[in-house]
């Protein structure tokens, strides 16, 4: 029997498992146009499925090319995912009355998964399809640890080995990522680390190198293509992991419409992009059929502001030039972004596809300072209760003008926006920021200028 839903009191809206989304949208055949091709970085011809082969198993290549706008999850991935989806819609009716806004917030909520955050949708199917090839290790990095620890958990699904390269500056401010990494089987390493050749070059330049998501790429693809047995995942920034993502989207759908709403303004946190991919595609995708007409606001830190001040342009995705060539926004591939809290948006580049649809102006996007992100996670976890992971206080932030906005117009909105993990292991910076020692970094416009020089010129 399907849940009635009291229009003045109603807080969490749910799906039975039997609604639970058993596809995978693929946004780009519906796009204008579709993004430019990945180029190989010897011979700068678009990139084929055998140059991919040697990182990835041929399900998941065969899905970052896809034409399809469907493609079925398998019931093995479906087996894992109903641990903790359908994840819950929640009404934020405690913030909106904290402040007094006419406008209607929604968060959907991903740390519901066992690993807290909205990571393992992607980490899960990597793994799935790793098994079913029969590769025994994986290799991979992570920022704050949220994918880490969402691989670490997936491959333990499917006993696959997983080794992690952790930014260094996320691995020494949030040491306990590493042991639940740990807990799950995983081996980790800061990054740059001594166990790479590249990483032994940057160490021995600076034995207190912060690392950057770029370095920390390097060294996990290079552990992967050193061994023919061993393949590498990536957690964002790939087509076939803001597909897998796109299960977020498609049931928010299914729930908004259990509560007769469709959302004015739609808001994501982007680092890499697959949490604002994952929940904002289903909507493009209803916003270009003409069924609805919301707004989709990207929201970067201003530490590393990809989308607002990065050029659109073909470069490496890490910093030791081993990856294909990806046309994104960029703040160039050398770009050491400032150790912000929000470790999994210290990313250079800017998915392909989000960068694509921005460019083409489906998307707007804008950039906020982390104190005011740390502020609004003060007052959503002390109106909402949830204690929210660093990267989503910037979709909050952003939610909460949005909100005041419709305050002082009167205007009433409905707003959503994705809570993509929670921050229990995120602590010491709300520590950090409750004694007043966290403070907004400047950004180095020099450090961009050099960067970008480093970058290849195509075309």
């Amino acid at each position: 029997m399907a849940t009635s839903y009291d229009p003045d009191t109603y807080t969490k809206i749910l799906l039975d498992e039997s609604e639970q989304p058993t596809q995978w949208y693929n946004v780009i055949p519906d796009l204008p146009e579709p993004p430019p091709p990945p180029l190989h970085p010897g011979t700068l011809e678009p990139a084929g499925p055998e140059d991919l082969a040697p990182l990835f198993p041929m399900a998941l290549i065969e899905q970052e090319v896809s034409t399809e706008s469907y493609i079925d999850i398998p019931g093995g991935v479906l087996d894992v995912l109903r641990l903790w989806r359908p994840s819950p819609l929640f009404r934020a009716r405690r913030l909106e009355r904290l402040l007094d806004t006419p406008a209607k917030i929604f968060y959907k909520y991903e740390g519901v998964s066992p690993a807290g955050s909205h990571k393992p949708n992607t980490a899960v199917p990597q793994a799935y399809y790793n098994h079913q090839e029969g590769i025994t290790k994986i290799t991979t990095e992570t920022g704050a640890g949220q994918w880490g620890s969402a691989l670490a958990f997936a491959t333990a699904q499917y006993g696959i080995e997983c080794e992690v390269w952790q930014v260094g500056a996320s691995y020494r401010q949030k040491p306990y990522r590493k042991t639940m990494m740990e807990v799950w089987g995983a081996t980790v390493h800061s990054s740059p680390s001594d166990v790479t050749e590249f990483g032994r070059e940057l160490l021995a330049q600076d034995p207190d190198h912060p690392g950057s998501l770029g370095i920390a790429i390097s060294e996990a693809v290079s552990a992967a293509v050193a061994d023919p047995t061993v393949r590498y995942a990536l957690g964002s920034v790939l087509n076939h992991v803001l597909l897998h993502q796109t299960i977020i989207g498609e049931e928010a759908l299914l729930q908004l419409a259990k509560v007769g709403e469709t959302p004015d303004v739609l808001v994501g946190c982007t680092g890499g992009g697959s949490n604002f991919g994952g929940l904002s595609f289903p909507f493009l995708r209803e916003k270009l059929a003409g069924r609805m007409n919301p707004t989709i606001r990207c929201v970067e830190p201003a530490a590393c502001p990809t989308l607002t001040q990065g050029e659109y342009r073909y470069d490496f995705g890490d910093t030791g030039h081993m990856t294909p060539l990806l046309k994104m926004h960029t703040l160039g591939h050398s770009f050491v972004p400032e150790p912000i809290h929000a470790g999994g948006l210290r990313y250079h580049g800017m998915s392909p596809l989000v960068s694509h649809i921005r460019e083409i102006g489906l998307v707007e996007a804008i950039a906020l300072p982390q104190t005011e992100c740390f502020t609004a996670a003060l007052q959503f976890a002390r109106a909402e209760g949830i204690v929210p992971a660093p990267e989503p206080t910037h979709a909050i932030a952003a939610t909460i003008r949005e909100a005041l906005e419709c305050k002082e117009t009167g205007e009433s909105k409905t707003i959503l926006t994705a809570l993509c993990g929670h921050g229990h292991l995120d602590l010491a910076s709300y520590e950090e920021f409750l004694s007043g020692n966290l403070v907004d970094l400047d950004l180095d416009q020099a450090q961009i200028t050099a960067a970008m020089e480093t970058v290849p010129v195509i075309g």
